[in-house]
């Protein structure tokens, strides 16, 4: 069964939303991901335009503003509940490995 689109973020998505919060264009969102993350997770521009189309179509993102080339971008309230869930989805992924790792195995 194939899953569902967005169901899940991955750690690029997740940093662009985030990033989205506030307005930006596409430079400033690349920059600003490897500067949180401490370079440990970048995204090319071909990664970042086309989950940038993506979330539009999706409704997760709206444009702001088009000056030549350069679009900016903010967070829908649809982005805002993804993020949300995301981040309550790696909560429960890190209570799970907590609970199991101070247990001294798998046992539920």
């Amino acid at each position: 069964m194939a899953r569902e689109k967005f169901q899940t973020l991955t750690e690029q998505m997740f940093y662009i939303l985030l990033c989205l919060r506030q307005e930006q264009c596409g430079a400033d969102i690349m920059a600003q991901v490897s500067a949180l993350t401490r370079e440990r997770v970048t995204v090319g521009p071909g990664t970042l335009y086309n989950l940038l189309e993506s979330f539009l179509q999706a409704g997760m993102i709206r444009e702001t503003r088009v000056e030549g080339r350069r679009r900016s971008y903010l967070i829908t309230q649809s982005g805002e509940q993804a993020l949300k869930e995301e981040y309550r989805r790696l909560l429960a992924l890190a209570a799970d490995y907590e609970r199991c790792t101070q247990q001294g195995g798998n046992q539920p």
